[in-house]
């Protein structure tokens, strides 16, 4: 790696003679701990190199090399430094603004990019043998001092594995299976309830009505999940908000790829009826929503409807010290849906734009959560063996940030203390258990310090803490069962029917 920095610092007046000279002196011969500080000892030869040194009546322009060490936008804020103490002491004059003119970044490759790649505030990326030159200009100090820079060397080096990494299958792999089950069913669940007219589809797209029998089952994988696994180890309710703002999503990372997902929240610019006035008019002579008119009248977006519900759950801790004794902490969330845009990718109740999900989170040591991880699992598989009495299987799923590190298998057993368990279930109506997809309907993760770190959470004995949530959807619950117990309660397993309750009616339609 080769970072090249053209930077021009503009002066608030011009610098005579005697301060021409003595700014030359001072780069000259003493800036060498502004260079090397950072760089470790056995590698002070890859220290920052000052290049060039150009000054003219008000601007003092350099040009900086350096490698992975102490580099070059690092260097140039340090330097800002020194020169202002220097100036201003000695020659009463400031620095008044920094600029970088011209950044050249030559990036070692050890794959090439298939594709072109394009990043924010990056001219122009080029390809040369087995190096990338990214060419930013016009750079600012703030720019220069928050890490900007090394951000958008992780970004491009992230876009070019994301060149050869080919979704999740690539890094899954089997944990363990339950025993192959019989299914009393090959048809598919959500045809099967339409037919019954238990469900209608929309409003909206992805969306569905769930009359009063699926509604039931709905609930009642609710109440499963609350009494059989969250409950007996010590989860408490919460309700989150469904509205978050971007100031969330900067925190957990969810703005680094699922924006094409989110449902995006516009308030109005005003409350006042007469600026309405003309929307109101409309509606009220054409019967018609007049979407062009309240575009006009929205405000840029605030955020976004849930897209997961644990952000909020983090942003109610951040900045808090939490005592010893609490942890783990065990809260769960059910009060609402969550929302993704799934476009094409829509399929039956089990994929859909709506969805309703219980979210439990979980915050303490790390012994803490690998305790509770196995005891997660333990309860997950009494429902799904004795209560369900449906085949599923368990599969260690890389993160892609995991993947992208390297960590893409489970050979060692530390790989598999963080990242995600995913659970699947066969659905007989996709075709053989062997060869057919099956559906993801659970998950379970740890997530390490990511998101304690990122909302300042700390223990009152300032111990690292980590973090971790479980995903239980309910529809996918109701689908995995239904794929393989059919619609005929009365086949349905009797630990199921203890919590089913009455059964309720269908609405007749004439």
């Amino acid at each position: 790696m080769k970072l090249h920095l053209n930077v021009e610092y503009l002066l608030s007046r011009s610098l005579t003679g005697d301060g021409v000279q003595r700014v030359k002196k001072f780069i000259a011969e003493e800036t060498k701990e502004i260079l090397i500080k950072g760089v470790p000892k056995d590698k002070i030869s890859e220290s920052p190199k000052i290049l060039d040194l150009k000054i003219s009546d008000d601007a003092i322009s350099v040009a900086i090399e350096s490698g992975t060490y102490a580099r070059s936008h690092a260097v140039a804020i340090r330097l800002k430094n020194s020169l202002s103490m220097l100036l201003g002491k000695e020659f009463k004059i400031g620095i008044k603004k920094i600029v970088g003119q011209k950044y050249t970044l030559t990036l070692d490759l050890e794959k090439i990019p298939k594709d072109p790649i394009k990043i924010p505030f990056v001219d122009s990326i080029s390809i040369e043998g087995n190096n990338a030159i990214l060419i930013l200009r016009d750079l600012d100090e703030e720019f220069l001092t928050k890490n900007h820079v090394d951000r958008i060397i992780s970004l491009f080096y992230d876009k070019v594995e994301a060149q050869f990494w080919g979704g999740k299958g690539e890094h899954w792999e089997l944990i363990s299976k339950s025993k192959e089950i019989t299914p009393l069913t090959t048809k598919d669940p959500t045809t099967e309830l339409l037919a019954l007219g238990w469900l209608k589809q929309g409003p909206s797209q992805g969306q569905w009505f769930y009359h009063a029998p699926i509604a039931t089952l709905l609930r009642t994988m609710e109440r499963i999940a609350v009494e059989e696994i969250l409950k007996p180890l010590g989860f408490i309710e919460v309700i989150a908000p469904k509205l978050v703002p971007f100031e969330i999503w900067e925190k957990t990372g969810h703005l680094s790829g699922s924006e094409p997902e989110i449902y995006y929240v516009s308030p109005p610019v005003s409350r006042d009826i007469s600026v309405w006035e003309e929307v109101i008019d409309l509606y009220k002579i054409t019967k018609k929503a007049h979407v062009d008119k309240i575009r006009e009248r929205m405000r840029d977006p605030i955020g976004g409807m849930t897209y997961a519900q644990c952000p909020p759950m983090y942003w109610a801790f951040d900045g808090k010290t939490i005592d010893d004794s609490e942890f783990p902490i065990l809260i769960y969330d059910k009060s609402g849906p969550s929302y993704r845009w799934e476009a094409g990718g829509r399929q039956g109740i089990e994929r859909v734009n709506e969805f309703w999900r219980i979210e439990p989170v979980f915050i303490g040591y790390p012994d803490q959560l690998i305790e509770l991880k196995e005891k997660m699992m333990e309860r997950y598989a009494y429902v799904f063996d004795k209560i369900f009495e449906i085949e599923w299987r368990t599969a260690w799923v890389t993160p892609f940030y995991m993947a992208q590190s390297g960590q893409t298998g489970v050979e060692k057993e530390t790989e598999r203390i963080k990242g995600t368990i995913d659970y699947e279930s066969w659905i007989p109506s996709r075709g053989s258990r062997d060869k057919s997809e099956w559906l993801e309907f659970q998950n379970l993760s740890i997530v390490g310090d990511k998101y304690t770190k990122a909302f300042s959470i700390k223990s009152s004995k300032n111990k690292e803490l980590w973090s971790g949530c479980s995903g239980i959807g309910l529809q996918r619950w109701t689908v995995s069962f239904l794929a393989q117990k059919g619609l005929d309660s009365d086949k349905w397993p009797k630990e199921f029917k203890k919590y089913l309750g009455e059964f309720p009616r269908q609405i007749k339609f004439v």
